[in-house]
């Protein structure tokens, strides 16, 4: 009588968290790791909170605005929303001058119709970067890897 040979249970279960391990680490080598994942994720948070302040604009009926400082590496929002830039990132911003609280601090302000002051928050780390580009005639936020010259 022979029996069947097979895969155990265990052995099966050791292939799948071997395959599972080798694939987080292949997309962490090729997303540019922690750092890259970082740079999208504050991107992210900050477009969002372009959005949110461009809505609140339109809500209310009163004029919103987002302002943030490279130099310290924060940003703030309506209604007490704020948070800060990794320290390792590089920030960027390009804006109306006119409306810029203090030198070196950038403000984007929305107005109850949708429009804005337009402007761009260019977050960068190493050789990638992403583009926060806000249109001055309709208030649109946009998210866009940028091009980083070497």
């Amino acid at each position: 009588m022979h029996r069947a040979r097979g895969v155990s249970l265990l052995e099966m279960l050791l292939v799948i968290a071997l395959i599972a391990a080798i694939s987080v680490l292949a997309l962490a080598a090729m997303s540019g790791g922690r750092e890259g994942m970082q740079l999208r994720s504050t991107a992210k948070e900050v477009s969002t909170a372009l959005r949110f302040t461009r809505a609140h604009a339109i809500g209310s009926g009163a004029p919103q605005r987002f302002t943030i400082d490279p130099a310290k590496h924060t940003w703030t929002a309506p209604m007490g929303r704020g948070g800060k830039v990794p320290p390792n990132l590089r920030i960027t911003f390009t804006g109306a001058r006119e409306v810029q609280p203090t030198r070196g601090e950038g403000a984007i302000v929305f107005f109850p119709d949708g429009a804005s002051t337009g402007g761009r928050v260019q977050l960068g780390a190493r050789q990638a970067a992403w583009n926060i580009d806000v249109a001055w005639l309709t208030g649109e936020v946009k998210l866009k890897r940028a091009q980083v010259s070497p």
